[in-house]
């Protein structure tokens, strides 16, 4: 997390230096225009605010770092892979109902760019999708 927190300090201080150094080119290559004419200000402004949050998440990750207490085995070079925590969750290699939810989300996003009418219908396939995925363990071969 060190390394992460150092990357996007790094990151951020880049950002600042390309923000500066975008603004006073715009101002050199506009020498006849005013200042505040010649700053090209949303290239400035987006450049700034992408090191402000660079600096956002470089703090959020240095607060989380001293907050947990010591390293994580991730970040231990003589850690091994068994040293984490192995139970990453359970997946269904088996289920389909993954692809039929995204295939009702895709429905519902169609429905909002073509048509109102196409909407519910991919809310409907989304509900029955999202109860589908949720309780296939209930019932038939895979039950518990």
């Amino acid at each position: 997390m060190r390394t992460n927190t150092g990357l996007w300090w790094l990151l951020s201080a880049f950002f600042l230096l390309m923000a500066v150094t975008y603004t006073v080119w715009n101002i050199l290559a506009h020498p006849q225009l005013p200042v505040v004419n010649a700053i090209e200000w949303v290239g400035s402004v987006a450049l700034l605010f992408t090191c402000l949050m660079g600096a956002l998440i470089a703090f959020y990750v240095g607060r989380v770092h001293h907050a947990q207490g010591g390293e994580l085995p991730e970040d231990v070079l003589t850690s091994d892979i068994d040293d984490g925590d192995p139970e990453l969750g359970e997946f269904s290699p088996w289920s389909w109902w993954p692809i039929i939810l995204a295939s009702s989300a895709a429905l519902g996003m169609m429905g909002l760019a073509i048509g109102t009418w196409l909407f519910p219908i991919g809310l409907a396939v989304f509900v029955v999708a999202i109860v589908g995925w949720v309780y296939e363990y209930y019932r038939g071969y895979f039950a518990r």
